[in-house]
């Protein structure tokens, strides 16, 4: 019996060049979806991935009632100096409390790649900033100063957009800000502007601030923090992790890609589906007189099955090889931005084993499906009927 199937196999796929065209329609068609789906599943675990490296443990987020991000979110100006006297908060060498205003805007600015004004986010900062962000080093100039429109820039934006080097000036709202230095971090801030916070809030005529960042003394020291903010009748506010509070938009950010690639990959999977299906109940057609010939001589309904099957499955797997190699030469190692209300966000594209391996199951599955149906025809198939077709 199985000495029968590996023969029918065999004797199949060595017949693929006689319909060669047909063939490629298929393993484009299935090149496309998983070449979308790899791209996308790719870029939206990257994003998704850089988002929730950002959050720091010791680290806590103070928003307004309410708010899901910074850029909706808006406290008073007495926010900051409220949250730095509550418990659970660290401790500079001068003894005040390590918290941070933020305010948080966008400025147009040009890509390098191709000219196109995409957002660069700008956000603005109390003194006490670069104690809450230990991770911010300088590692081109020098730090901004207090009052003055001066700002440091991420080396991951000054690699993205242009007119960001030391020296250079960036027109905001109510004026220009010189770059005075570089900072790196290791995650995804290094895409942003960083500036004074009441200078920043001035300019753009602002009477409230969007978020205060605390460094908490432990890690543990979030439920204390947490249950000192609940308690005071004069703020309205909810407290995060930040570790949590980027998850959080990491996984609306991954709702959006996982929505969006399913439901454009199914209608192009849809097309590729009719391609495999014609192509596989052509097949049968064209091959009556070998199934006949098999038949009579004794070959069974089962390695026809086999065949048809294993036919339509190497099909789906060039495809999505194709596909694959398509998205890794295009996009690994590339660097993407995705832009929102209050900047860009700047990622390296890495493809995953786990990436392809989906592209490679999605592309079975629609091979699979497309052969299912032209194999049990040609099961069914009565011998006479397939004689006389002969």
């Amino acid at each position: 019996m199985l000495r029968q199937v590996v023969a029918v196999v065999g004797f199949s796929l060595m017949s693929i060049p006689q319909r060669l065209g047909a063939s490629i329609v298929v393993v484009i068609g299935l090149a496309a979806v998983v070449g979308v789906l790899v791209s996308v599943f790719t870029m939206a675990g990257s994003l998704t991935g850089s988002l929730i490296a950002v959050g720091s443990s010791d680290r806590a987020i103070v928003l307004r009632s309410g708010a899901s991000f910074e850029g909706e979110s808006m406290l008073r100006l007495d926010t900051a100096p409220i949250v730095a006297s509550a418990a659970g908060v660290a401790r500079t060498s001068e003894g005040r409390g390590a918290v941070t205003a933020n305010v948080v805007t966008a400025v147009s600015r040009p890509r390098r790649s191709n000219g196109t004004m995409r957002s660069l986010a700008v956000r603005g900062v109390g003194a006490e900033n670069f104690v809450v962000r230990p991770e911010i080093e300088i590692v081109e100039g020098r730090k901004f100063t207090p009052g003055l429109r001066e700002a440091i820039v991420g080396r991951s934006a000054q690699s993205e957009f242009e007119g960001l080097s030391v020296g250079e000036q960036v027109k905001l709202r109510d004026g220009v800000w010189t770059i005075v230095g570089v900072f790196t971090t290791g995650d995804a801030t290094e895409t942003e502007l960083i500036t004074d916070v009441d200078t920043l809030a001035s300019a753009y005529g602002q009477s409230y601030v969007n978020s205060v960042t605390v460094r908490l003394e432990t890690p543990e020291s979030f439920g204390a923090l947490k249950a000192a903010v609940d308690a005071n009748p004069t703020l309205s506010v909810d407290v995060y992790r930040e570790p949590d509070y980027y998850v959080q938009d990491a996984a609306d950010l991954d709702d959006l890609f996982f929505f969006v690639t399913y439901v454009v990959c199914s209608i192009m999977a849809a097309g590729a589906l009719v391609g495999a299906l014609n192509t596989m109940y052509a097949a049968v057609s064209s091959r009556a007189v070998e199934i006949a010939t098999l038949r009579a001589l004794g070959f069974g309904a089962a390695g026809i099955v086999v065949a048809i099957l294993v036919e339509s499955l190497t099909l789906a797997a060039l495809g999505a090889v194709a596909g694959s190699t398509i998205s890794w030469l295009i996009f690994s190692g590339d660097s993407v931005s995705i832009g929102g209300g209050t900047g860009t966000l700047i990622t390296t594209l890495a493809i995953t084993p786990a990436t392809l391996m989906t592209g490679l199951l999605w592309a079975c599955g629609v091979g699979f499906i497309g052969a299912l149906f032209p194999a049990v025809r040609a099961a069914r198939l009565p011998l006479a009927t397939a004689l006389r077709a002969s």
